[in-house]
């Protein structure tokens, strides 16, 4: 398992967080080669190196054109806002903005050459920005045309950074609290607070934590909070060991160092939260059960059982349990109320204590062995993949077991 930590103590922007795992190690050839792909145009990327308060980090520069010219992201100005882009503190440039909805940025999304996992992710990240944005300004989702989300850049912001994740095969997020400046921001609308106030909507939904500082001027932006809601936990970790370092840099100076820190981190175990749903049901057949259990573990949940109860009337029925992550939960709602026949779930949010986990492949007298390798401080497990075991144990004419004691 592939755990990222983002280190957000200068906040977070979606240029800074692409800079970030590119920094850390992501592909940029391909990158660039799926940018250019995009059906759309106007642009093009610079990704270079620069300074921070002497710290050498990345650059993702977002280079508009407008009548075949290029306008450059000045790097190291002003700190406030006088156009009608404002809440990208790390985009610094005059352009007219193109008014797309969520259903036309969809559309480049499903156009592109992203992976389906990078696509849900980038769709996941444009939908928290458009369901502030609507909640913001009072509208139905489908009606807002967001000048920000529908900019050439904030769009190359989200699928780059949406690219690299899956590059960099990242399972899991962990982000420490979203430092933010205080004062106001110019944008489309007017003068605003900072938090601007889609950033605040979407930490709110999110449940991200804000820290307030005495710096001056925005730190957080919509994009950047959007990326920072993919996260599973918010917290400022202990017992990670580090495995690797990208920094990415931001336009403004501060008298901190304007870096977003990513971590490609090992985690000894410990606590993490995660989504419960559960449901009665008596009016099934096996076959529905099963076939239910078969979408929810094909929609990636954590873990799907039934439990035989005795309902009132003393009815025998199938007490569901399922397990996900925090953004599963709609999904796996969607699914138990599509393929059950119940109308109603009870959903929690509980605390488990997980062993870390990772894949290996063991090389045995029987062939490669896909294995999963279980650890918590000092103490170690090894456990066979059923799958890769049984099919060695075909290959080879051997009972099942003998598999499991040669990895043993």
């Amino acid at each position: 398992m592939a755990t990222l930590y983002l280190e957000c103590l200068s906040g977070i922007s979606g240029d800074m967080s692409a800079a970030a795992l590119l920094d850390l190690g992501a592909n940029a050839e391909g990158l660039q080669k799926m940018l250019h792909a995009l059906p759309v145009d106007g642009y093009h990327v610079h990704i270079s190196q620069k300074e921070k308060c002497g710290i050498r980090c990345c650059d993702f520069d977002v280079h508009l054109e407008e009548d075949g010219n290029a306008h450059d992201h000045p790097h190291e100005h002003d700190h406030e806002h006088s156009h009608d882009h404002p809440h990208e503190h790390d985009h610094h440039h005059h352009h007219p903005h193109v008014h797309r909805g969520l259903s036309d940025v969809t559309a480049i999304i499903d156009a592109s050459t992203l992976s389906e996992r990078a696509k849900e992710l980038a769709k996941k990240m444009f939908g928290f920005v458009a369901e502030a944005e609507a909640q913001v300004h009072g509208l139905p989702i489908d009606e807002v045309h967001f000048h920000e989300v529908g900019a050439i850049d904030s769009i190359i912001d989200i699928l780059s950074v949406a690219y690299c994740l899956d590059d960099l095969g990242i399972d899991r997020i962990i982000c420490s609290p979203l430092s933010e400046g205080t004062g106001y921001v110019w944008c489309q609308h007017g003068k605003m607070p900072v938090p601007a106030p889609a950033t605040l909507e979407i930490a709110r939904r999110c449940g991200i934590p804000l820290v307030i500082t005495d710096a001056e001027g925005e730190m957080v932006t919509p994009t950047g909070a959007a990326v920072a809601a993919l996260a599973d936990e918010y917290k400022t970790p202990d017992g990670l060991s580090v495995l690797r370092v990208g920094y990415g840099g931001g336009k403004k100076d501060f008298p901190h160092a304007n870096v977003l820190r990513a971590m490609l981190v090992r985690e000894a175990g410990g606590d993490e939260t995660i989504e419960v749903l559960e449901t009665a049901i008596d009016d099934s057949t096996p076959e529905q059960l099963s076939f239910l259990m078969e979408r929810l573990f094909e929609l990636g949940v954590a873990d799907a059982h039934f439990t035989p109860i005795f309902m009132k009337k003393n009815r025998p029925a199938n007490l569901l349990t399922v397990l996900c992550k925090k953004e599963l939960k709609e999904r796996a709602v969607e699914t138990i109320f599509l393929h059950s026949t119940t109308i109603g779930l009870r959903e929690y949010t509980v605390k488990r204590t997980c062993m870390r986990r990772e894949a290996e492949t063991l090389m045995t007298r029987y062939g490669e062995i896909k294995v999963k390798r279980c650890t918590y401080g000092a103490i170690s497990k090894v456990y066979p993949e059923y799958e890769s075991a049984r099919e060695a144990a075909i290959k080879n004419g051997v009972p099942l077991e003998e598999i499991y004691r040669q990895i043993r």
